[in-house]
């Protein structure tokens, strides 16, 4: 029986990860730290961040609703709060459907 390999999965993820993840500046991500009291990354004793896999989650759904779809901070805050899990589960849809979007549109350039 052949080896196979186990996918090393990350627990913790720097926020220099995080930011070319999201494609966007460190220091927005420490901004939206301050003002979002769903992200809690932790800390170490030199106080660097570490951003597990659902503060990452709640970094894209807040860049999703300021970036993407042009809400205002305190807009972003109110509706989270509110509605989290009816916008998480919005949110994944329309992810999915991108990247299935993308599948496509590579298959469509594959056989022109």
């Amino acid at each position: 029986m052949p080896y196979k390999e186990k996918k090393i999965e990350k627990y913790y993820y720097s926020i220099g990860e995080v930011a070319e993840m999201l494609g966007v500046n460190t220091s927005l991500i420490r901004f939206w730290e301050k003002n979002f009291d769903v992200i809690k990354p932790h800390k170490n004793k030199k106080g660097n961040r570490y951003f597990t896999k659902n503060d990452i989650e709640n970094l894209k759904l807040i860049y999703h609703l300021v970036k993407e779809q042009g809400m205002t901070l305190e807009g972003a805050r109110k509706k989270l709060s509110a509605q989290k899990e009816e916008l998480t589960d919005n949110y994944k849809i329309v992810e999915c459907l991108t990247e299935i979007k993308g599948m496509l549109i590579e298959i469509r350039d594959l056989l022109d």
